[in-house]
């Protein structure tokens, strides 16, 4: 068991935990949340013992193994993504390795002199090595990558061809190889598509390991998690339910110390009416000094904390024709690999078309020739009259000048605009108070996107072609993107791995396989009349 004991932890002026307790018991599969900046990663460091409590204990039982997945890649370079995959997944990876090297030792003929110690120190790392079930190690990496996406062709090409996104992967398949008592998991779904993201819920909730991880991705967290630990201004609150059981509690818990605040406020005004009325009279003095000793002893209701989550509405965009856009005989090949061949796709106005599909399947690339980021091979793309069109995907964040602040770079883009507008604006995108005055270059990934998409949405597009909008974007910002694209009056194409974006948007969906196919109907009754939330991945 894992417990927080009345735990205080500051950083200068900030303060992130007060006298804070919880505990995490064997088995457990707890979601962690809490604000940008509120200490999740600190507790994580606290348990991993990088970091100690200022004040109160922290307890982790020594025997236990810990795997600790965080969003920063490793330097990897020079072997196959398997080695890289097995080298990092704890003491049978390391066996792993050692037995490559003594092998390799056993065969050197400058090595003769030590064989004798070199076979006896092999003996004894293949009986632990077997012990820990590490001849069927490889299998496991391999099926493991194979579910966070990988081909084979990756699997056993170098680790340092590859993405930082594929990294990320390659160091979550490490911890998921690891065995470990306690998987501690930074936002494991950042990276991932919706293929991979269904195949490590199966995982996760297989596993015997407990479970701390951060996510946002509701849908995620429901399906795994059974308890919430919530940081709320110093304070660790511990709700035995998944997110949406959290979410519903802590609302009744805020309207019932609501309602109490507002009792007892009621209460201390008229015992201070009594007090201030009679406190002249000598009749009345010693009632009004018990009155008084009873006020300065009660014990004060704090008003509940309210969460502040600002609305964002559209200006209304200009009427786009009927026809938005038109791909017609279109070929896109990559080398020897054909992505489409004779491809006929129409999007109509109003339409807002999730393109689903396998990695490799081809869906940025159709966003891409929509959006005139990249010509088809053969055939043609027309897009329709009086179209004004917002195209989002990663390389958007490059469009930043990194040498301004936020505030100068939305000024920079809107001279005209209302200054009022503008903070309206940014604060729905949660810019509020100094991190306005942030540089760019020093915003996070999901600082950037929020960023980006605010840009993009003030002066509205009526066709938004959108791939992974809501990669890195927290559950409040994500949630308020979906409210306020409900009411976005344009035409959509979008990539996306957000269930919750999926269902509350889609009403077209378009299945690249071996054929693709077209389902006129919103997501859910795709996967209702499918069978599965992604294609060839069954629920």
């Amino acid at each position: 068991m894992i417990s927080f004991s009345d735990v205080s932890k500051q950083y200068g002026k900030q303060v992130l935990f007060v006298d804070a307790s919880f505990q995490l018991n064997p088995g457990e599969k707890v979601g962690l949340v809490g604000p940008n900046g509120a200490g999740k990663s600190t507790l994580f460091r606290m348990i991993t013992g990088e970091e100690s409590p200022d004040d109160g204990v922290v307890t982790v039982p020594k025997r236990v193994t810990i795997g600790l997945f965080k969003q920063e890649v490793d330097e990897m370079s020079g072997r196959p993504a398997l080695d890289e995959a097995i080298a990092g997944s704890g003491r049978a990876g390391d066996l792993h390795h050692e037995l490559i090297e003594l092998e390799a030792a056993m065969s050197d003929p400058d090595r003769v002199d030590e064989m004798d110690q070199i076979l006896e120190r092999f003996g004894h790392v293949q009986e632990e090595y077997q012990h820990l079930g590490g001849y069927e190690l490889e299998a496991r990496a391999r099926e493991v990558l194979h579910g966070l996406g990988f081909s084979d062709e990756q699997i056993d090409g170098d680790v340092g061809a590859l993405s930082g996104g594929w990294k990320m992967r390659v160091s979550m398949a490490r911890i998921l190889l690891g065995n470990f008592d306690v998987l501690l998991l930074d936002e494991p779904t950042n990276h991932l598509d919706i293929e991979s993201i269904l195949w490590l819920e199966k995982f996760l909730k297989s596993v015997p390991s407990t479970i701390l991880m951060t996510s946002h991705d509701r849908d995620f967290m429901n399906r795994i998690v059974s308890k919430i630990l919530e940081i709320d201004e110093g304070d660790i609150i511990t709700y035995s339910g998944d997110y949406d059981f959290y979410v519903r509690e802590r609302e009744m818990r805020e309207k019932n110390q609501e309602a109490a605040y507002a009792r007892q406020q009621a209460k201390l005004a008229k015992e201070q009416r009594f007090i201030d009325r009679f406190s002249a009279h000598a009749a009345k003095a010693a009632q009004v000094q018990s009155r008084v000793k009873a006020l300065e002893k009660q014990e004060r209701i704090e008003p509940p904390k309210k969460r502040k989550t600002m609305k964002f509405e559209f200006r209304t965009p200009g009427r786009s024709g009927d026809d938005v856009a038109m791909l017609a005989g279109v070929e896109k090949r990559f080398g020897a690999r054909t992505i489409y061949d004779h491809f006929d796709f129409h999007v109509r106005r109003g339409e807002r078309w999730c393109v689903m599909g396998k990695n490799g399947a081809g869906k940025s690339t159709l966003l891409k020739m929509v959006a005139g980021a990249l010509s088809p091979d053969k055939g043609n793309v027309r897009l329709g009259a009086s179209l004004k069109m917002g195209y989002f995907a990663q390389q958007s964040l490059d469009l930043l000048d990194p040498e301004l602040t936020v505030w100068e770079q939305i000024q920079k883009d809107f001279p005209l605009e209302n200054v009022g507008v503008l903070r309206n604006l940014l604060g729905a995108f949660q810019f509020s108070g100094d991190d306005v005055e942030k540089k760019i270059r020093s915003l996070s990934g999901g600082e950037k996107s929020r960023l980006v998409i605010a840009r993009m949405l003030l002066d509205p597009p009526n066709f938004l072609v959108l791939d992974e909008p809501t990669n890195h974007l927290d559950l409040a910002t994500k949630e308020m993107l979906v409210e306020a694209l409900k009411e976005f009056e344009g035409t959509m194409l979008f990539v996306s791995h957000d269930r919750t974006f999926l269902r509350g948007l889609a009403n077209r969906v378009l299945e690249l396989g071996e054929e693709p196919l077209t389902y006129t109907g919103s997501y859910a009754e795709y996967v209702e009349r499918t069978g599965h939330e992604a294609p060839g991945v069954h629920s």
